[in-house]
């Protein structure tokens, strides 16, 4: 394996600094892109009511969308140490526009199963912006760039479930689809003139590229334990959020899919954060940060499971929760992008892909859970995904 002598590229970027704006619209894409694989979530009674569908068979839409990203992280986002930035980020946002298209004609639940498949595949343009992101922002200022950026993400994460359940209860759920897949295409319009070219850091074929993804797994505790930390973290999270549909439409609630989305509201007051916690993790060990995102990741679950049939007791609920994600997802990212730059795409590419795989692994369980015990299982099951996250945690500051 041979790494390119990026020097002359890296005083290119360096004559170049990260702007604000460049910042912004990078957050901006990578909160729109990310999007696309929740607009499901508050749409599944809609759905299932369209394609006169069972609520447990929709269930398995956010869980197959979430393995096809995680298919698609681990396969395609390591080509981003491969090919240049710019192309790749380009034509992913045009063919996840043509994934959108198809999930929006579709004609049975089959069909939308397979079309959220290739939503999450094609869904990966934020994965490929964040370290490039990093890779152009200045040292001293890594962090609060990573921080930037992910609030977007995550932000554009919440506020796909309020848009999804406004057009979903105003339009149609397929509508929302169509909007999604308009987006994509904009949004590569305009990256084509604002992102500038990279060069590529590595010269080996893809068999090799991808061999390479598990010597750097064995290579790096610190890329180990971010992994299993952010899956179950995550995890939790798409237990909340796959089931909360389901938990508003019974009593005392009662509420729609607009209701339900406008939840995603709440939670960016958590996920504003961001950006704080990125600074907090710039000049202290962000590996602390991971453990107190852990704690009220935690918290957030134990309001639900008490106060969640009330609702200022789920509205406090939200905000923790996606602080306490927020939290543990941008000091992870801090701790990988600590090791060699020339290896930042395939390390986002392993820490993401296992972050997602924890995300579906969520999505079951809380199915699961809300199948068998209704909202305390819910809570059960996400409180059983932190307890493992706090065990490598403990674990690790033993030894």
């Amino acid at each position: 394996m041979r790494i390119v002598n990026n020097n002359a590229s890296t005083e290119r970027l360096n004559q170049d600094p990260l702007g604000h704006k460049l910042v912004w619209i990078m957050a901006i894409t990578s909160g729109a892109a990310a999007a696309n694989l929740y607009y499901n979530q508050p749409l599944l009674a809609v759905i299932a009511q369209s394609l006169q569908a069972p609520n447990h068979a929709t269930g398995w839409i956010p869980i197959v969308t979430q393995i096809g990203y995680a298919l698609g992280i681990f396969l395609l986002v390591p080509l981003g140490d491969l090919m240049e930035k710019r192309r790749l980020v380009l034509t992913m946002l045009v063919l996840t526009s043509v994934a959108l298209g198809a999930a929006a004609v579709s004609l049975n639940l089959a069909w939308l199963l397979v079309a959220s498949l290739a939503i999450g595949i094609t869904t990966i343009t934020p994965q490929l912006i964040v370290p490039f992101a990093a890779q152009l922002a200045k040292p001293q200022q890594r962090g609060r760039v990573v921080g930037t950026v992910m609030s977007g993400l995550l932000i554009g994460i919440l506020l796909a479930r309020t848009v999804s359940g406004f057009v979903g209860a105003n339009f149609g759920w397929r509508e929302m689809y169509w909007l999604a897949s308009g987006l994509m295409i904009v949004l590569a319009v305009v990256l084509s003139r604002m992102l500038p070219k990279s060069q590529p850091s590595l010269r080996v074929s893809y068999p090799q590229l991808i061999g390479s993804l598990f010597k750097l797994i064995r290579q790096h505790p610190i890329l180990r334990e971010a992994s299993l930390a952010g899956a179950m973290s995550f995890g939790a999270f798409s237990a909340f959020w796959s089931t909360l549909v389901f938990f508003l439409a019974q009593p005392p609630y009662h509420y729609g899919s607009e209701v339900t989305g406008l939840f995603g509201l709440v939670g960016v007051v958590g996920a504003a954060a961001a950006p704080i916690v990125g600074k907090i993790a710039d000049k202290r060990n962000p590996k602390l940060t991971v453990g107190l995102g852990l704690v009220i990741t935690s918290l957030s679950f134990l309001i639900f499971w008490v106060f969640g049939y009330h609702v200022l007791g789920l509205i406090a609920g939200v905000i923790l929760l996606d602080l306490g994600v927020q939290t543990t997802m941008v000091s992870n990212q801090a701790r990988i992008y600590s090791l060699p730059s020339e290896f930042h795409s395939r390390l986002n590419a392993l820490y993401i892909t296992f972050y997602f795989l924890g995300g579906a692994l969520g999505s079951f369980l809380g199915v699961y859970g809300w199948s068998h015990w209704q909202w305390h299982g819910v809570c059960a099951m996400a409180l059983i995904m932190l307890g493992v996250a706090f065990t490598t945690f403990i674990k690790r500051r033993q030894r």
